[in-house]
């Protein structure tokens, strides 16, 4: 087996005028630490690596100072959880029919990636063991053991596979991005981001230092597809990057990829009956695509792991986390304004988003209920032009995908500001004509539409899985602008 020898020194104090006149110590070489290939437990690494290994394990805990950012809580009580169809009510409309639509819970960090998909609700897990494909540093072992089981076998008995049963809801660790003979950055996951890099032309082997900082952190922070068969059984996983570029991964591309076979339609919308892809947490997609930070050659772990000093040891923190919650160090790098300033400026970018995503989102949410009633009436013997029908139908997917999209985006628009404004307000776009379509062909079969569409959002807040889940009002978040939701 493989090994990597790290040897530490420690330099005895001796003292001439010792009692008894000894002479100095000698520095002694102490226990050997090794790092066996294939080493996933991180208590293993953390013998070599004691200080990066502390900062890791505080991961697990809530920040020192909660409520430093306004719009990610998920972390400030880890014995809680926030819950994201509270604070945005329209998306548990637009995802009724499947596990997002009964619980979906902000972030609680790294550390509780697998215990969060064990404590929400069961229909969040039907999916099978693909849903660990970014949560565990066990998978490589998953889909190297059992194939293509790996992906349809119930979650539960994809995660009892697990070999070291003590670890079984260990999350991101140190062989996710390290290699064990010299600590270099390495993508432990060549079969999804390493086939997606080479789908855009990307040479994996002749990745610098700088772009790996950013890789490690793409490989689970990205949208994927779950392909389905026809008993909607999951086949596999992959990123939907054909067609772009790096640097330029877009949501048209996305939204091209998603729809181009029925297989990666993987739920079906109530409200709509339309069978629909899904967009996820698409961090890197949303940063690489052209911004400033991007463009400055910066990287996630520029930001998000700035260099701390620990006694005389100087380390990239390891407690992965927002700037905004660890007093705005990585920014602080590069910038020289002061941590208010710059604070300032983060919610700014940030308010302007949540305005427009809620307006996106309930505008989305309204055509939604029109394709409802659009159904409806053609139950009840009505005829509905379909070439109204059909556009509508294309426009509103356009609409969803890209509300979505912005949605499940982890920084709240700050990774791009631009392109968040951009692809919120396409979806608003989308929506509005969508809807004006409806209600043309609505109208044309004699069905009285009124001005405003009442979304029902109760039905779909209320009571939902088997935990009856309810609407907490105190999370809501309202239109930072001030405007009254009017859609």
């Amino acid at each position: 087996m493989k090994m990597r020898t790290v040897v530490f020194v420690v330099a005895a104090a001796g003292m001439g005028l010792f009692a008894g006149g000894c002479s100095p110590q000698k520095a002694e070489q102490v226990k050997t630490v090794q790092i066996a290939d294939g080493t996933i437990d991180p208590a293993e690494w953390g013998k070599a690596y004691p200080v990066e290994y502390e900062m890791w394990k505080k991961t697990a805990d809530a920040p020192e100072t909660p409520g430093l950012s306004k719009y990610k809580r998920g972390n400030d009580n880890p014995k809680s959880m926030v819950d994201k169809l509270s604070e945005y009510p329209y998306l548990a409309l637009l995802f009724n029919g499947w596990g997002f639509g009964i619980g979906y819970n902000e972030p609680r960090g790294h550390s509780h990636m697998v215990q969060d998909q064990l404590d929400i609700d069961a229909s969040r897990v039907k999916a099978g063991g693909v849903c660990l494909t970014c949560k565990t540093p066990y998978v490589n072992h998953l889909v190297k053991t059992m194939g293509p089981d790996y992906y349809k076998t119930p979650y539960k008995e994809v995660l009892a596979k697990i070999p070291d049963q003590k670890n079984a809801t260990l999350s991101v660790s140190c062989s996710d991005c390290h290699n064990n003979k010299d600590m270099s950055l390495m993508l432990s996951r060549d079969f999804t981001l390493g086939a997606a890099l080479r789908d855009i032309g990307v040479d994996t082997t002749k990745l610098d230092h700088q772009t790996k900082r950013t890789l490690v952190c793409a490989q689970c922070h990205v949208t994927y597809v779950i392909p389905k068969d026809k008993e909607m059984h999951s086949t596999g996983v992959f990123f939907p990057w054909q067609g772009s570029k790096l640097g330029n991964i877009t949501i048209e591309n996305i939204i091209k990829k998603i729809q181009s076979d029925p297989a990666y339609g993987e739920w079906k919308q109530t409200v709509t009956g339309f069978k629909l892809g899904f967009i996820r947490h698409p961090e890197y997609e949303l940063f690489s695509n052209n911004s400033v930070h991007w463009k400055a050659g910066a990287s996630c772990a520029d930001c998000h792991m700035p260099y701390t000093k620990v006694g005389s040891h100087k380390a990239s923190d390891h407690r992965i986390t927002s700037p905004l919650k660890n007093g705005l160090k990585g920014c602080l790098q590069c910038h020289a304004e002061s941590p208010e300033w710059l604070k300032g400026q983060v919610i700014a970018i940030q308010d302007r988003t949540v305005s427009l995503q809620i307006r996106a989102g309930y505008a989305t949410a309204t055509v939604a209920k029109l394709f409802e009633m659009t159904h409806k009436a053609q139950a009840a013997g009505k005829t509905i032009d379909k070439g109204l029908y059909d556009k509508a139908k294309e426009y509103y997917e356009e609409a969803f995908y890209r509300c979505t999209f912005i949605g499940a985006e982890n920084s709240v628009g700050f990774h791009n500001p631009s392109e968040s404004m951009r692809v919120l307000g396409d979806s608003v776009a989308f929506a509005t004509k969508a809807e004006g379509l409806l209600r043309q062909a609505l109208a044309q079969a004699g069905v009285s539409v009124p001005a405003k569409v009442d979304l029902e959002l109760a039905k779909y807040l209320n009571d939902r899985g088997a935990g009856k889940l309810k609407f907490r009002k105190e999370l809501e978040l309202p239109d930072p602008s001030g405007v009254q939701n009017r859609f």
